[in-house]
């Protein structure tokens, strides 16, 4: 270990997450708050359909077919680099290079945008509350000292801060949710919100893009496998909940929204109101303080998001820098903490240039940096998650194991049809993400983005196999125990002596 007294090479520090802090981690880069406040209310206002909430259910399932493959590959696979270690051991090492590419274009781009939806709902807030009235950009630089603060920190304690963040806001959300059912629109609840002759309806598309986006972050948990106590468990356990949980409570609060409202008043209530729906009502019936209480879980939602994702990124720098497929010292952690202290610090300040390019040139913080960048992040991580599932399929094809057929090759092979599908559905209706007013070709353009980047880690893993084919060789391979391939065979690459005895000692 080096001798530095902030910067290691000891790697991540293991067995500080168990299946809690993974769903904690997981369930707060949804930001449910966020997703009711922000999500169903513009989901309403924009596709008109009112029986949306079950689209939340329809979408859960599609993800927990995905997630019986990915579970059951994550047994074998515990690598900081999540997708990028997955698709390298399942489709290849230049195709894991591809993966990481959209990774980090996608998970950088709805952490970038979410300091714009902060600045703004802080700053609102604040002039609001405080009568302090400060440019949107001031509030975000703020969010981003915190998040680079935590981000250097031990990631149990991140995780701490994220279960209490978390908690409360889940709370909010029940809270709205009782409120809502105890005042119906009529007097009588009605179940036209989750009919399914609503759903697939008018503005379907829409819906399954609106959905698709509050899901985004469901699946970071692989990202902390090597972090955990038990990776061969701890991974599957917290996908499975995280799926299950965010589906219902999502489904169930869009359903109150329309209980409250009633289903036909719903979309132009959104549309009139936005989050105002939801904080109204809380003042109404529960009064000023539990409204208040409620705008600053709004903020801290957010917040958790943005922490959520920024340790996301930092670990999938770390573990390109310590397989030397991006420069090395993006692999060095903190000697005190354990954490991907040079990935934390590189997001950072990408994050920071970004959002204050944005702001120097007078875009909108919410309609164009948060909207432009998390519909991009979308899509970025449909693919990548359609990518992942195609690799179960090859990473257990001629693998003997103790997995059944559904899990290693029926569930993977429908979930990337299924995922593919729904992809196509969201670049058909990517323009419902985006402002009526928004530039026509960015409905091309925003998209574009983690495709591109998926295509330049294509050619740079093509690249890596001809000029450093021992690099090429450990892609999706090292972990903190050394070289481990768990099966991959490519023309003309063999595994290492080390790697044969740490898989020998590993399955032992």
């Amino acid at each position: 270990m080096s001798s530095d007294p902030f910067f290691s090479d000891g790697g991540l520090r293991r067995g500080r997450l168990g299946t809690a802090h993974l769903v904690f981690f997981t369930v707060a880069a949804s930001a449910p708050l966020t997703v009711l406040g922000g999500g169903v209310t513009t989901m309403y206002a924009v596709s008109g359909n009112i029986g949306a909430a079950l689209g939340y259910v329809l979408l859960a399932a599609v993800l927990a077919v995905f997630a019986t493959g990915y579970a059951a590959m994550s047994r074998y696979v515990a690598n900081a680099g999540a997708f990028y270690a997955y698709i390298a051991n399942g489709l290849g090492r230049a195709g894991g290079v591809a993966g990481s590419a959209v990774a980090l274009a996608a998970y950088n781009a709805i952490q970038i945008g979410l300091y714009g939806l902060l600045g703004a709902i802080l700053g609102d807030f604040m002039d609001a509350k405080t009568g302090i009235s400060l440019d949107w950009w001031v509030w975000a630089l703020l969010a981003w000292v915190f998040i680079g603060a935590l981000g250097v920190l031990r990631i149990d304690l991140n995780a701490t801060v994220l279960a209490v963040l978390l908690i409360l806001e889940c709370v909010a959300v029940l809270i709205f949710d009782l409120v809502a059912f105890a005042n119906p629109d009529g007097g009588t609840v009605t179940t036209a919100g989750i009919s399914p002759g609503h759903l697939f309806g008018a503005g379907f598309g829409a819906v399954l893009a609106f959905t698709i986006a509050s899901f985004t972050g469901f699946e970071s948990g692989a990202i902390y496998s090597e972090e955990v106590k038990d990776p061969r468990r701890t991974v599957a356990r917290a996908t499975y909940i995280a799926v299950a949980f965010t589906g219902l409570f999502y489904a169930f609060s869009a359903w109150a929204l329309t209980v409250l409202t009633g289903p036909e008043n719903a979309p132009a209530a959104s549309a009139e109101a936005g989050p105002g729906i939801i904080f109204g009502a809380l003042d109404q019936y529960t009064g000023a303080v539990v409204a208040d209480i409620a705008n600053v879980l709004f903020i801290t939602s957010v917040l958790a998001a943005l922490l959520s994702f920024h340790n996301g990124v930092a670990r999938y720098l770390f573990a390109l820098g310590r397989e030397r497929v991006l420069p090395g010292f993006l692999g060095a952690t903190s000697s005190r903490s354990g954490a991907p202290v040079a990935g934390s610090l590189v997001q950072s300040v990408l994050a920071v240039v970004v959002f204050l390019a944005f702001a120097m040139t007078g875009r909108d913080p919410v309609i164009d940096l948060f909207t432009w960048l998390s519909g991009a992040a979308a899509v970025g991580v449909v693919l990548l998650m359609t990518l992942t599932s195609a690799s179960v399929v090859g990473f257990f094809r001629g693998r003997p194991g103790p997995e059944s057929a559904w899990q290693r090759a029926i569930a993977p092979a429908l979930g990337t049809v299924l995922l593919t599908a729904v992809l196509l559905v969201l670049l058909f209706n990517f323009d419902a993400l985006l402002a009526p007013d928004t530039a026509s070709y960015l409905k091309w353009l925003l998209p574009a983005i983690p495709v591109a980047a998926g295509v330049v880690g294509l050619i740079w893993g093509a690249i890596l196999r001809t000029s450093r084919p021992d690099t090429y060789r450990r892609i999706g391979q090292v972990t903190e125990e050394g070289l481990h391939e768990p099966g991959l065979h490519e023309p003309g690459l063999h595994p290492a002596p080390e790697a044969d005895r740490w898989a020998g000692a590993h399955h032992r």
